[in-house]
């Protein structure tokens, strides 16, 4: 967003995170097609079936570092009304499934799936993710 014109050499880029840079992230077609990679990863795992170890998992593949347990009372609490959202529009759910470019198995809650690539999309546009230092 502040890159530059690339007409000349810069040193350093100046670091920023505007309301555009969130807006054009959360609905980019890379980071939603992004966001259903990592949520059909995150579920991929038979192993890890509650939300808390789904959210963990999915916090350490974004952020690489554990997750504070406030920080996963809100991805789980954002998980359960995405959930809760999308069991009520089944259209949502096939439009966010089709955006995302994902094709869920034949047994997989597709309600579950596109709950989780909401989820991964937020994680996605954490400004922690997007500013590494």
């Amino acid at each position: 967003f502040d890159a530059g014109s690339r007409e000349v050499c810069l040193i350093r880029r100046i670091r920023t995170n505007t309301p555009l840079q969130a807006l054009v992230t959360l609905n980019d077609p890379v980071y939603v097609e992004a966001a259903g990679g990592l949520a059909m990863r995150v579920l991929s795992d038979p192993n890890i079936l509650e939300a808390t170890d789904r959210a963990t998992r999915a916090f350490r593949i974004v952020l690489v570092r554990p997750p504070a347990t406030e920080e996963i009372d809100r991805v789980v609490a954002f998980y359960e009304t995405a959930l809760a959202d999308f069991q009520k529009d089944p259209a949502a759910v096939e439009s966010l499934l089709e955006s995302a470019n994902v094709t869920p198995a034949a047994n997989a809650d597709k309600n579950e799936l596109a709950a989780w690539i909401v989820v991964a999309n937020a994680l996605l546009n954490l400004d922690e993710t997007l500013m590494r230092n």
